[in-house]
């Protein structure tokens, strides 16, 4: 049986330990406020470039061409991974590295190369058989994303997309925001930019006028559905690992909690049965003498 100061040293090493679970739950809040409303304000722009992108390009299929928009074979893929530079965050890593997973098991017959944006997805997936052609690690970790760095991803993944004509298509795998307690992997195309194909010939589609050549509207107009695709992707992840670790941290002081009660509990037993040895040994000896 422990001894009563291991007991007590014990308790105050969880105690301790629920300090920090405690502090770093009241950061993941704080942090995961401002990376919520930021998701709130980029996702509409976001969802609606893709739409009216996607509705034009159908519209100029047959009389223009552009390098993001020609669709080439299904033979290999570039899959574009976003995790966390951190862990402590639940099961956030865990699933959107899970998500990959079965993505490439689902296409074992493709090539298939990585760019992995995270530190916890690179090194995941540098220990397996898929080639990392690029990482970035750092840019995750403070939580404050910024455009720039998104759009440096975006021009390296298009001049990786447009120079190695044997990549057919790019993925990009991150993880949806949607409530503090739920966040869900997704894997989204990001090139060639999916055109949208109504299916309903009842909806009516949108008339669009160009000012200047639909050349140089889808020139400058692609790269920058790039960019804003990989921003969005990251300051969802970035919503979800607070998300995630916010729930973690709580469940974690919770359980420190019952732990701390639990062994105060022997603790007080302990002593208890120290005290009535002691009252036994005194009796013992004065019914002797």
């Amino acid at each position: 049986m422990a001894s009563l100061l291991d007991m007590r040293r014990r308790i105050k090493s969880v105690k301790n330990t629920q300090q920090i679970t405690k502090a770093m739950k009241m950061v993941a809040a704080a942090k995961l406020k401002r990376s919520q409303d930021r998701v709130t304000a980029s996702r509409p722009f976001a969802n609606k470039m893709s739409e009216v992108l996607g509705d034009l390009s159908a519209k100029v299929a047959d009389e223009f061409s552009h390098p993001l928009l020609d669709a080439r074979g299904d033979d290999k893929y570039l899959i574009v991974l976003i995790s966390g530079d951190k862990g402590l965050a639940g099961a956030f890593n865990a699933n959107v590295i899970k998500a990959t997973q079965a993505f490439l098991n689902e296409n074992t017959d493709k090539e298939t190369e990585m760019v992995t944006v995270g530190r916890k997805g690179r090194d995941f997936f540098k220990r397996r058989s898929v080639e990392i052609i690029e990482q970035y690690v750092g840019l995750m970790s403070t939580g404050q994303i910024k455009y720039a760095d998104a759009a440096a991803i975006a021009h390296n993944l298009i001049k990786i997309f447009t120079e190695d004509t044997s990549i057919d298509k790019v993925f990009v795998v991150f993880t949806e925001f949607k409530t503090v307690l739920s966040q869900t992997p997704v894997v989204q195309q990001l090139l060639p930019i999916p055109s949208v194909v109504a299916e309903d010939d009842d909806v009516v589609h949108a008339e669009y006028i160009y000012e200047q050549q639909p050349s140089e509207i889808f020139g400058k107009l692609l790269p920058k559905q790039i960019e804003t695709q990989i921003y969005r992707g990251m300051i969802e992840s970035v919503a979800s690992f607070f998300g995630s670790q916010m729930t973690a941290m709580d469940s974690a002081s919770k359980n420190a909690g019952e732990l701390i009660d639990t062994l105060t509990l022997n603790m007080n037993r302990i002593r208890q049965a120290a005290i009535t040895k002691e009252i036994i040994e005194v009796v013992s000896g004065a019914a002797a003498a």
